[in-house]
């Protein structure tokens, strides 16, 4: 056993040898011993984008620590699960740094599993090269995933599809991607039923804007087997906790098509475990990598790569 191993395993034991009241008041414990300016820089953005839980200490609301030690206590043999299929060592102390932050507010392991190498999504380690590719951009915002595989993939690509819900980014958009051949941008959301939905506006980032579906929303909604019928080779997730439905609306493609998954993980504590999940259930041959793209406080921007 090397020292990523153990230090994983010890911190296994760690959680299950405590109830989820115990757990929820040591991590607690810990959050309020982390420098007073850090901690209010944590408030404030849990406050702003409310994906993980509120926190409120004048009103002693920790929503976001007790989300978290539910989270763990009720899923920890899906994280052991999902750290057994991970592929390389750089993803295995990547999800410990993750659940390590969780629990002991861990700066120090986080920001060692900063990637420094490769844009986010296309690590040349594990996808070397594209040819005659077949990419889905989901939640392409203003089209700066797409450059970025264009940057390090060049040409080599058939076609490129690019969704976007917000009206305002999706002019960018295209004027961002008019110029390449090939590309399609679509104003429309993704996910695992066909209908309409409305957005709402972020007063924080416009790549953070919330999806509500309804009857009378102006921007369709739309399954990715239902509007791509050719051969998909690579789709690119990040929509904002939507994750879990667009893959369902792409079990076809996945199951046949099998194409290169890059997906946000971090928008729902679940997200972690469950998406690699989802996609063993789809299909089994799948192989699992972590790579990690935020900073050193508090772990978002992660990836799954699965191949």
């Amino acid at each position: 056993m090397n020292q990523i191993d153990l230090k994983f395993a010890l911190l296994l034991n760690e959680i299950r040898s405590l109830s989820e009241n115990e757990l929820y008041h040591q991590m607690r414990l810990s959050f309020e011993q982390v420098l007073e300016t850090t901690r209010n820089n944590m408030i404030k953005f849990f406050n702003q984008f409310l994906y993980w839980g509120s926190i409120d200490i004048d009103s002693n609301n920790y929503e976001e620590i007790e989300w978290k030690a539910k989270e763990l206590k009720e899923h920890i043999d899906d994280f052991e699960e999902l750290y057994l299929n991970l592929e390389d060592y750089r993803s295995k102390k990547l999800l410990y740094a993750i659940l390590n932050n969780w629990v002991h507010y861990d700066f120090g392991t986080l920001s060692e599993v900063i990637e420094k190498c490769y844009d986010d999504y296309f690590d040349l380690d594990l996808i070397p090269a594209c040819n005659e590719e077949v990419f889905v951009d989901l939640g392409a915002y203003t089209g700066d995933s797409t450059i970025s595989f264009l940057r390090n993939y060049g040409d080599s690509y058939q076609k490129i599809y690019a969704y976007e819900i917000t009206p305002e980014t999706y002019q960018v958009l295209v004027s961002n991607l008019c110029d390449y051949p090939n590309v399609v941008c679509y104003l429309k959301g993704v996910g695992d039923q066909k209908g309409a939905i409305s957005v709402v506006n972020s007063k924080v980032d416009a790549s953070a804007n919330t999806v509500l579906i309804s009857t009378d929303g102006m921007i369709p909604m739309v399954t990715l087997d239902e509007d791509i019928g050719e051969k998909i080779t690579m789709i690119k997730a990040d929509i904002e906790g939507m994750e879990q439905e667009a893959l369902r609306g792409a079990i076809h493609h996945i199951k046949n098509d099998h194409p290169k998954l890059l997906i946000s993980v971090y928008h729902q504590n679940e997200d972690l475990w469950k998406i690699p999940k989802m996609i063993k259930e789809m299909d089994p041959t799948y192989k699992f990598y972590l790579r990690y793209h935020g900073g050193n406080v508090y772990p978002t921007e992660i990836t799954l790569i699965a191949i």
